[in-house]
């Protein structure tokens, strides 16, 4: 029997995208020529695997239970077909691309950037801010790393924690919240606040942990980044709240004050994503090294 192992390569592109289109896109084919691709695999299958449900693709049953074993079988054999790698920094040509918050990107930029130029001096490295919607830059290779917040769902992606960081209430040094007393709930709901989301959010944890209390804050403005918070806050009577290790640098420059919360907040995780395309990668394995070592720096800054 004759079986042709590049339609594996194919349906697990197709089960990764639940779409032709953008299968095809990560296959670097055309729109026909996958869809040619999955009607031979629906006869070697005798499953329809994609069925149009109005705008959209959905995969059957069957296609759900092959997605996991489609993937690691791919993942296998690009194991075997290729053949080891010893890498060499001095003369490593490449560039990678990261994404992540901007406070992230901020902090990261001068550890990361000094010990890439120290290790392989012909690397560089492209820090992208956050989209305001989240893509599937990972799956297409657009994006070597990913760093947030919470694990990709798709099956494809691999993640690592990193560590964790606490969100910290941040205003200017002359605000009546940095005067004597007590950091209350009752004080903190009492201020203005400026809230930090790329997609322009106005409530987040913590009106959730002021509700449990029976009180709301005002929040006046949401802003994209930040930096962009935390200088309104330098200028304003604003309080903003920020990871405390991974801004520190910028509210400490900006002579702004940082007081924990009086009440439980949940920690934030930094997570690092990844494609598992890369995982035997030594390349790519490196980066994730280095960013790792990074971040791990940064988050235990002042611990």
């Amino acid at each position: 029997m004759h079986v042709d192992l590049n339609l594996l390569t194919a349906l697990d592109a197709l089960l990764a995208e639940n779409s032709v289109a953008a299968a095809a896109d990560r296959l670097h084919l055309s729109p026909p020529a996958m869809s040619r691709t999955l009607s031979r695999i629906r006869r070697a299958t005798g499953d329809d695997i994609l069925v149009r449900t109005g705008r959209t693709m959905t995969p059957t049953p069957r296609a759900l239970e092959l997605r996991e074993e489609t993937r690691e079988l791919v993942r296998r054999a690009t194991a075997v077909l290729t053949p080891p790698q010893t890498l060499d920094l001095d003369t490593l040509d490449r560039v990678f691309t990261i994404r992540s918050h901007d406070a992230l990107a901020a902090a990261l930029a001068l550890p990361l950037t000094a010990a890439i130029s120290a290790a392989a001096p012909r690397v560089r490295v492209r820090l992208l801010a956050e989209p305001s919607a989240d893509v599937a830059d990972l799956a297409r290779g657009h994006t070597d790393l990913e760093i947030g917040v919470t694990p990709a769902a798709r099956p494809e992606i691999a993640a690592d924690t990193i560590g964790t960081d606490h969100m910290v209430a941040v205003f200017r040094a002359g605000h009546p919240l940095a005067e004597s007393g007590e950091l209350t709930a009752e004080r903190l709901a009492a201020a203005d606040h400026v809230t930090v989301s790329r997609r322009g959010r106005l409530h987040g944890v913590i009106d959730d942990a002021l509700a449990e209390r029976g009180l709301t804050r005002r929040v006046v403005a949401a802003l994209p980044t930040s930096a962009a918070a935390l200088d309104l806050a330098a200028r304003t009577d604003v309080v903003t709240t920020v990871a405390e290790q991974v801004c520190r640098p910028v509210w400490t420059r900006l002579g702004l004050v940082a007081r924990p919360f009086p009440f439980p907040v949940p920690p934030v995780p930094v997570i690092v994503s990844w494609h598992h395309r890369h995982d035997t990668d030594p390349a790519h394995r490196w980066l994730r090294d280095q960013v790792g070592e990074a971040l791990r720096a940064i988050l235990d800054n002042g611990q």
